[in-house]
């Protein structure tokens, strides 16, 4: 019985190879000498290669196979068969989820969804898995077998096709745990950078005390005048770019911009600018404006400026009695510094939503008080709620206030700066109506030929200048007007 379960086995295998391989090669014969001629010989010659390498594989296959079927007993072969079966089930019901999977992936695309895309291509690659996970143990059992005949490898090759799924599993967690561990230690770090300003911050009395009468440590080397004109530079962008985002906000709730600029104006000249806002709202006042109507940012950004460089003279913008400066000089410019290249790099945000109540958040919640009017955040953005998270001691989400976050680090990083050099530069500012001086001012508008015209004064200041140690002047940026 064995014997002839082997042949008719052998038989339909030697069919099979000769109905797939003879014919085709034939056909491709005789339809090459009809058609092309000499050019189909040399196809013919490739073709006939190819052939024989894979005939010679199909054979090398079918003989493997053989002597797996023909080594075992009638019993034994009964078992395989049933497994045999039962891996091709597994098999075709590989390919149909795939084949689901595939075609939901199609459906995704037409209309486009990135998130039924992204399920479907899981689904996909998980089923193409599966099937190298059946094909690889199809593989290793049958050469198990083959290597083995009977021997214990066969257990041993059992356990592996079970453990072997697991492995993989297991590598793709080690994986995830070593990248898991590498964001730890990211996270880890950023805290302990935001912990040392907070304590350095803190502690600039108590540490400047007990200093007082020991010897100082050599100082790093300090920042260069060079550093401030950049941050400068970073300060301007900030400040024009949340300039511009308020006021098309300004536009967006059918504010009177002629209003608004002219109650800036009278803010300027006047002595106390607390409630300049208020006149946004419910100013009327006819006092002709000197200021071009395409020009209101300028006036809104002077106003801006003038509120966020309050108190920049201070070590604290005036948020405390801090003397740290004073008492202690040397040691307070290097801990200034080292503040500056520990947050030059840090987003705002993320700062913000570790330690929202540090210095730098005291810093910004009572500068977006100061700039945000409750009136003015009510007409923008209907309720109170940012106003109320900052006074709780929080930080908003928002694009608007991302936005003045920016502003904020950067005028905060200068004023760290401006407490490093030595000596400290010099804050100066235009005044309303004074004279135009090129080596101390430049316009905020520009003229055609590039050189401004005579008889201009200021208007208005935009945002102040400094003078350096090294004598180099950063210009005070003015909005100027004709004396006429």
């Amino acid at each position: 019985m064995a014997t002839k379960v082997s042949n008719f086995s052998d038989l339909i295998q030697r069919v099979a190879a000769s109905c797939l391989l003879h014919p085709l090669a034939a056909s491709r014969h005789d339809s090459g000498q009809n058609r092309h001629g000499d050019e189909e010989d040399e196809y013919e010659t490739e073709s006939e290669s190819e052939e024989s390498e894979e005939q010679a594989e199909d054979q090398e296959e079918k003989e493997k196979y053989r002597v797996w079927w023909e080594g075992t007993k009638e019993e034994v072969r009964r078992e395989r068969v049933m497994e045999m079966e039962k891996v091709m089930k597994e098999v075709f019901e590989a390919v149909s989820s795939m084949k689901r999977a595939y075609a939901t992936l199609q459906e995704a695309h037409c209309p486009y969804d990135p998130d039924k895309i992204r399920v479907a291509d899981v689904a996909v690659i998980s089923e193409l898995k599966r099937l190298a996970v059946l094909r690889e143990r199809f593989r290793r059992r049958s050469s198990s077998i083959i290597c083995s005949r009977g021997n214990r490898n066969g257990v041993v090759t059992r356990v592996r096709e079970v453990v072997a799924p697991y492995e993989a599993a297991v590598e793709e967690l080690k994986r995830e745990v070593k990248a898991r561990e590498v964001e730890v230690e990211n996270l880890k770090e950023k805290l302990n950078t935001v912990a040392t300003l907070t304590v350095k911050g803190r502690s600039h009395s108590q540490h400047n005390k007990r200093n007082l009468n020991q010897p100082q440590p050599q100082p790093q080397v300090p920042p260069a005048p060079e550093l401030f004109e950049s941050t400068m530079s970073q300060v301007k962008e900030a400040s024009k770019s949340f300039t511009s985002l308020l006021l098309s906000h300004m536009r967006s709730a059918h504010w009177d911009i002629a209003a608004a600029v002219r109650s800036i104006e009278a803010a300027t000249t006047a002595t106390a600018t607390a409630n300049a806002m208020d006149g946004f709202a419910i100013t009327n006042t006819t006092t002709p404006s000197v200021i071009a109507s395409h020009h209101a940012k300028y006036a809104l950004e002077s106003y801006i400026s003038r509120k966020v460089f309050q108190g920049f003279d201070h070590e604290t913008f005036y948020m405390d009695g801090s003397l740290s400066s004073l008492l202690n000089p040397d040691q307070y410019r290097r801990d200034c510094f080292t503040q500056y290249r520990d947050m030059k790099a840090m987003d705002p945000s993320e700062l913000l939503g570790i330690l929202p109540t540090c210095h730098f958040g005291k810093f910004c919640s009572k500068k977006y008080l100061s700039i945000v009017h409750p009136k003015m955040e009510e007409s923008l953005f209907g309720d109170l709620e940012q106003r109320r998270q900052v006074l709780a001691g929080n930080h908003p989400r928002s694009q608007f206030y991302g936005e003045f976050l920016m502003l904020a680090k950067a005028v905060w990083l200068l004023h760290l700066l401006a407490f490093s050099l030595d000596p400290a530069p010099s804050q100066f500012e235009a005044s309303r109506g004074a004279e135009f001086h090129p080596q101390y001012m430049e316009s905020v508008v520009k003229f055609s030929n590039g050189r401004v015209p005579a008889g201009q004064i200021v208007g208005f200041p935009v945002s102040p200048g400094f003078k350096l140690g090294n004598q180099s002047v950063i210009k005070a940026r003015v909005y100027l007007v004709s004396r006429t």
